[in-house]
């Protein structure tokens, strides 16, 4: 046991915690006025329901047992789970408890990012039940899988702080309740962010929240820690750089609204290696994840006509999977786990192929399962509101409450 570790997860935990009321704003600046409440309420239900959920059962389904697939209910209601020592975990520094509230803080803002891509049209409580059955059927046997000793763990494959587990799943989830969904009643109209302020806000939080996020993900205050506090501003950085150079040579002008979503893609590009690269590779991760999640949101969502409104896939899901890639290309000898399983340039191709291998299985896994999820819930309640509420607004539609009373009706 190390108090300073203690006190560093602890601090990072609360840092986790803070990205998802960070994200409430980044989303609800993004979208239209008239759903802002909404889009917030979506972002900040999952503070209850996957709070309550891993207690109960999540943390035992992830983090017990020597299944490939899913964990046990040894630890139900964090039974066994010891508060003040480390009795699970032999190699760790911090007691049970702490890993466990740690790791919470993750299914959180997991579940939270999916509900970019549903704003202004899905009803709030089927998307409460999808939340809840997505927690237990996708994220907790991903989390098993990857960092719980599971399928993904041996084979290799690598993922620091959730590339795999939190956004590739919750991207290609995104984008499977955004097909099944279908478009909003006003897609293709152009609008601009209601409120970009709470973007420029939400993206700030969002970075500050990353350093426990990506640097908490080491579970000691060690140079591993160190090196993933460092990747992460830096590639945040670059990438952030690189959006508005993108912005500037194909719009003419560089936006705020851009440069925020650049550091956002920069910080999810690096999320997968942050602990395992060097800080060069760093700059040269967030600077090329920035032209490809803005090609997949500029262009091919237009070619393919989906509908993710505010580009969770496009953002997490690509940024995710070009940062799991860039992991096994980039992670350095000193910091790889295994000896031989280090990046593509370092002479070896084997961790690169486990990772692609682990991309893949969490797309298909993530579509696979979220599909029959959405489509279970859509036998037995309607999934998006009515024509007239989704006119109306969902803010007044689905909670009864108004953010700007002024502006009421000017959307349409």
């Amino acid at each position: 046991m190390n108090t300073g570790s203690i006190a560093f997860i602890l601090l990072s935990s609360a840092l986790v915690l803070l990205m998802t009321p960070a994200l409430a704003f980044f989303y609800g600046g993004l979208g239209r006025r008239k759903n802002v409440l909404n889009t917030m309420m979506m972002s900040l239900a999952p503070m209850a329901i996957a709070s309550l959920l891993w207690v109960i059962i999540g943390f035992s389904l992830s983090f017990s047992g020597t299944s490939d697939f899913i964990g046990n209910f040894n630890h139900l209601f964090m039974n066994g789970v010891d508060m003040a020592k480390n009795t699970l975990f032999p190699t760790s520094q911090i007691p049970d408890g702490l890993f466990s509230g740690f790791q919470m803080m993750f299914s959180i803002i997991t579940v939270a990012l999916i509900t970019g891509a549903v704003v202004g049209r899905m009803r709030f409580t089927p998307l409460l039940i999808f939340m809840a059955l997505w927690l237990l059927l996708v994220y907790y046997p991903l989390a098993h899988m990857v960092w719980g000793g599971g399928f993904l763990a041996k084979l290799h494959a690598i993922d620091f702080a959730g590339g795999d587990v939190v956004h590739i799943s919750s991207g290609v989830t995104a984008l499977v309740l955004a097909i099944v969904l279908g478009k909003r009643r006003d897609y293709g109209m152009p609008y601009r962010p209601h409120n970009i302020p709470f973007v420029v806000l939400g993206a700030g939080l969002l970075w500050f929240g990353w350093f426990g996020f990506n640097a908490g993900s080491a579970l000691a205050a060690n140079g591993v820690a160190i090196n993933a506090f460092m990747t992460t501003n830096t590639a945040a950085a670059a990438a952030m750089l690189s959006w508005m150079l993108v912005e500037k040579i194909i719009i003419g002008k560089p936006s705020i609204v851009g440069a925020c979503s650049g550091a956002v893609v920069g910080l999810v590009a690096i999320t997968p290696g942050a602990g395992f690269v060097s800080l060069w590779s760093s700059i040269i991760i967030g600077l090329l994840v920035s032209p490809v999640s803005f090609f997949m949101m500029s262009v091919v969502k237009q070619k393919l006509g989906y509908d993710d409104a505010l580009d969770a896939f496009g953002c997490h899901g690509i940024g995710g999977m070009f940062g799991g890639i860039m992991t096994g290309i980039f992670t350095t000898p000193a910091l790889a786990l295994q000896k031989g399983y280090s990046g593509l340039i370092y002479g070896s191709a084997k961790l690169l192929l486990a990772n692609i291998t682990a991309v893949l299985f969490t797309i298909v896994f993530s579509a696979v399962v979220s599909f029959v999820i959405i489509k279970a819930i859509a036998i037995f309640m309607p999934l998006r509101v009515s024509q007239r509420e989704e006119s109306i607004g969902l803010d007044d539609s689905e909670h009864e409450e108004t953010a700007y009373p002024t502006f009421l009706g000017l959307d349409s």
